[in-house]
């Protein structure tokens, strides 16, 4: 969860989770709950396509992006690292002014797939600035690596939260206000622009249809997925309940929604729960949804615990959802993917 000034508690919660990170691929299970343990308060996640690997955005402070193994469960650190150099493509990112690792805090992930192993990463970023930053991910060898080549800054006065590739080279993010956020679409050679018929009360994770033509919205504050047509007049906009507070969104290899995030008794006790630990009834949920239908189906419901005190994120590896989260945890949750 990426929170706003108006949700001071919540984000002083996350930033101080300053717990040391381990690579270890051994945990204990939790019933048919398996895990990975390794990087603290794994936010996001994006699977690396034709691949084993998962990108994962680590929260803790200082806050890193890891590359995990599905394989083994083992993961590493691919940024920031002294190893890695930049490489600035000023013919899109022109307008970035440079490299900035200080303060660096990776939240929502969004992956660009491309050809031969090379892709393109998007990873909403706070610290000293609020930004989407742009790495090239190159998969095609023995593990990926990720090298930094240009950014968008935020425009003045928004804060982003997550984000998703669009057709173009450009890509949509989400800002987040408990009261009333909405999206901003950044496009090369345009910069940013503010999606129409995009306000919602907390609009949270985002993912956009291949062909552009649809956004859907994860409605932390609606507690339901909004599909939202981009580029049409007048806009069309439909949704469907799930019950639990959306974080963030991401396809599933069958072509469906993955919407993760957590319930409590109201969204106070999801901040008590952060802040104060208090996390009794608080649970994290994920749900598959058919885009096309906007029907929901609940896959996983887990208890908090200090195991997994607030799921955040849901993707499918293989045969199973893997859950991150967020409260100064260090593992990834591991379920049984439900048979279809």
């Amino acid at each position: 969860m990426k929170i706003r000034a108006c949700l001071a508690s919540l984000a002083a919660a996350l930033f101080l989770a300053a717990l040391p990170t381990s690579v270890a691929a051994q945990c204990d299970p939790d019933g048919d709950v398996q895990f990975v343990c390794g990087p603290a308060d794994p936010e996001d996640l994006a699977a690396v396509p034709e691949s084993p690997w998962v990108i994962v955005s680590s929260m803790a402070n200082p806050g890193q992006l890891f590359a995990t193994d599905s394989r083994d469960h083992s993961s590493r650190p691919i940024f920031p690292l002294d190893t890695s150099a930049p490489r600035h493509d000023t013919a899109t990112y022109g307008s970035c002014p440079g490299p900035d690792t200080t303060g660096f805090q990776p939240h929502g992930l969004g992956l660009r797939a491309g050809a031969d192993g090379m892709h393109t990463l998007y990873v909403v970023r706070h610290g000293a600035r609020e930004a989407v930053e742009v790495f090239e991910v190159d998969a095609s060898g023995g593990s990926p690596t990720a090298t930094w080549v240009g950014c968008a800054v935020a425009p003045e006065g928004v804060g982003l939260n997550s984000v998703a590739a669009l057709p173009g080279g450009g890509f949509v993010a989400t800002n987040f206000q408990r009261d009333e956020g909405e999206l901003w679409e950044w496009q090369p050679g345009a910069g940013w622009s503010q999606v129409p018929g995009s306000e919602t009360a907390g609009p949270n994770g985002i993912e956009a249809s291949p062909d552009g033509r649809w956004l859907y919205i994860g409605g932390w504050g609606t507690q339901s997925l909004i599909r939202l047509s981009r580029g049409r007049t007048p806009v069309e906009t439909e949704s469907v309940d799930v019950g639990f507070h959306i974080d963030n969104v991401h396809y599933a290899p069958d072509g469906s929604l993955l919407a993760a995030g957590h319930a409590g008794s109201g969204p106070d006790s999801i901040f008590a729960c952060l802040g104060q630990g208090a996390c009794d009834g608080v649970t994290s949920r994920v749900a598959r949804i058919d885009p096309e239908s906007l029907t929901a189906e609940e896959i996983v419901h887990y208890p908090s615990n200090d195991l997994v005190i607030l799921g955040t994120v849901g993707i499918q590896v293989g045969d199973e959802i893997w859950v991150g989260g967020v409260g100064g945890g260090q593992r990834i949750a591991r379920f049984p993917a439900s048979p279809r």
